[in-house]
């Protein structure tokens, strides 16, 4: 449960995204290790909560607590944007296979989560965590 301001909250976004052409880059450990801390950086920076973070070879889940202030289209925007520029700044290789910069789909899968279905989540991401 997060607040800001006046405001007290609890939302929860179920994010997934994947790269271009579904190819499975996000296999490579080197590449795996780097997107994550990515993305935990991108969310202290901007006051996020990781609540839970599952990379697969050709996409990732992503569950975070966001403030109301913010909307699901510029949070996944935020992490699609900025972990594309470092990806292809610490692994230029990356741009042999993509055309133009454009590592990640520009589709994306979003779901809201209050605090009863938020642990179903987790449970489910972290039971597909220790497969993998």
């Amino acid at each position: 449960m997060g607040e800001k301001s006046s405001c007290v909250y609890n939302i929860n976004y179920h994010l997934v995204w994947c790269p271009r052409y579904n190819k499975p880059i996000l296999k490579e450990s080197r590449v795996k290790e780097f997107l994550k801390e990515q993305i935990y950086t991108i969310a202290a920076t901007k006051d996020y909560e990781v609540l839970a973070l599952e990379i697969m070879p050709d996409h990732l889940h992503l569950f975070i607590s966001a403030s109301p202030f913010e909307s699901p289209m510029a949070i996944i925007k935020v992490f699609k944007g900025v972990t594309a520029l470092r990806l292809f700044k610490k692994f230029p290789e990356l741009r042999d296979r993509y055309w133009k910069g454009k590592l990640w789909s520009p589709s994306y899968y979003v779901g809201t989560a209050g605090q009863v279905s938020s642990e179903t989540i987790k449970r489910y991401i972290d039971a597909n965590s220790s497969t993998h």
